[in-house]
């Protein structure tokens, strides 16, 4: 006699004592200790309304790439949640990845849920599933979750951020709100690591206007701990580990790349051939921040251009790399976008995948300037550019959207040597001259101040120092976004 298969082997016990054991406010009133000794991100001061506001009939979709902290947003969420004043009984967390809850929909998790607290209604309830994307067809289920519970508030987080958004646009119309958390900017590591004190509260004239903006105490030690992000600070949890930062490869590659790149990207898109996949993301990393095309990667690599179209694709809906297209000298975008640049979301990855560099690295100038791009990736609303032509090139510029006219120009150094000779900036100077622009900001190491050349004023910053500002700026205009 052939002996049935069970969907799910484990007893309603066993599934039961895993919620109790995941839910521990149920008993202590709070969360872990674990949980509870981390400090919060700055994102979630975003986060936290969104979950609380009962007034939309939504579930909170948080989505992002692996280790950034979603787990750890939820949980501090719950405690917020818990010391306002809500029952520990109406709230719920649940792990989809755990193998105990496998092929169980989100209906009958919730009834578990409630009858393992020993609260059935349904009304009033929080409930956390973290890993979402492990459940087929999740989006199915929330959407009936939302309509048949109206009484409750759903809040789910998944790592495969590029299924998460494609399944959460095309389902989760008027019953989905996404909230995506990036790595940790700049501003937020100073924040998690206490070095507030580092950071002064000034102002800049910025094409006419006042700017808010930052000065620090201690150039050299910002910088210290700039290299230090830009080599660790996109994870929070490697930042406090000196075991991961000894080995940040072994960590980063085979729990966050090597998950994405071998195990979420092929599922998710069916890919065949993941090392070809693997080849390619090495390479761009490797080259973050270098102008690439098509044709070139297609004879670099040896694999087809529709092919590697949509393997670029996928790698920047899963917010490995980000990709930012070309204007030229007079602010023109191309009709066919043959040349682009590439650069990695988290600046963190080709330390992990290569080395940690030091100050006087070779790449240092590029690793600088994927980090201030990865900065202004933070804004949503935001489509940063370069220029380059035939014999010139400018990092960033910003276009109005309406006029197509140039707001403002960036060049990215990682040097000193155009602050003591600023009329070696000929590329920045033709730029502005062209577009009409009195203004350009300049990145150094550590000089600061102003000097004018043929009529247009070269701001100079401390690269660490504009990180820092871009990444406090995004988050107090997403902020004022939110009300």
């Amino acid at each position: 006699m052939t002996k049935k298969i069970l969907l799910n082997p484990f007893s309603p016990d066993l599934i039961t004592d895993r919620l109790r054991f995941e839910n521990p406010w149920w008993v202590t009133g709070k969360t872990d200790e674990d949980y509870n000794e981390k400090k919060r991100r700055l994102y979630f001061n975003l986060f936290a309304p969104m979950v609380t506001d009962r007034s939309i009939k939504r579930a909170v979709v948080l989505m992002g790439p692996r280790r950034v902290g979603k787990t750890v947003l939820m949980q501090h969420t719950i405690q917020h949640l818990l010391d306002a004043g809500i029952p520990p009984l109406k709230i719920a967390f649940i792990n989809i990845e755990n193998p105990i809850f496998n092929k169980i929909g989100l209906d009958e998790l919730f009834t578990q849920a409630r009858q393992a607290a020993g609260d059935t209604e349904s009304k009033g309830w929080y409930v956390f599933f973290d890993e979402i994307q492990y459940l087929k067809d999740w989006e199915i289920h929330l959407k009936v979750m939302v309509d048949s519970y109206p009484g409750a508030k759903f809040i789910v987080s998944g790592s495969a951020a590029a299924a998460l958004k494609l399944k959460s646009d095309e389902s989760g119309a008027g019953r989905f709100t996404d909230f995506r958390l990036p790595p940790l900017t700049f501003n937020e590591y100073i924040h998690l690591k206490g070095l507030e004190q580092l950071i002064v509260p000034s102002s800049m004239v910025w094409e006419g206007s006042e700017t808010h903006f930052s000065g620090t105490r201690n150039i050299k030690e910002l910088n210290n701990h700039f290299i230090d992000y830009i080599n660790f600070g996109g994870y929070p949890e490697v930042i406090f580990s000196e075991k991961i930062r000894a080995d940040p490869g072994r960590y980063i590659r085979s729990d966050i790349v090597d998950k994405v790149l071998l195990r979420d990207l092929p599922s998710i898109y069916g890919i065949q051939d993941v090392q070809e996949l693997n080849s390619l993301f090495t390479t761009l990393a490797y080259h973050s921040g270098n102008e690439v095309s098509l044709d070139s990667l297609s004879k670099a690599s040896g694999v087809e251009k529709y092919t590697l179209r949509k393997y670029i694709e996928y790698l920047e809906a899963a917010f490995l790399i980000r990709i930012v297209n070309r204007i030229d000298d007079s602010a023109k975008k191309f009709v066919r976008t043959n040349f682009y640049k590439i650069y990695l979301t988290n600046p963190s990855l080709r330390s992990a995948l290569f080395s940690p560099i030091q100050a006087t690295d070779d790449f240092m100038g590029a690793m600088v300037e994927t980090t201030i791009f990865s900065q202004w990736m933070h804004r949503e609303w935001f489509t940063p550019w370069y220029a380059r032509w035939k014999n010139g090139e400018v990092d960033m510029v910003a276009l109005d959207a309406r006029k197509l006219k140039p707001l403002w120009a960036l060049e990215i150094k990682w040097s000193n040597r155009f602050y003591e000779k600023p009329g070696d900036l000929k590329n920045l100077l033709l730029f502005c001259k062209q577009n009409g622009l009195k203004t350009a900001l300049v990145t150094t190491i550590d000089k600061e101040g102003k000097k004018s050349m043929n009529g247009i004023d070269l701001i100079y910053v401390p690269a660490s120092l504009y990180a820092y500002v871009v990444g406090n700026n995004s988050l107090e205009q997403k902020m004022l976004k939110s009300k």
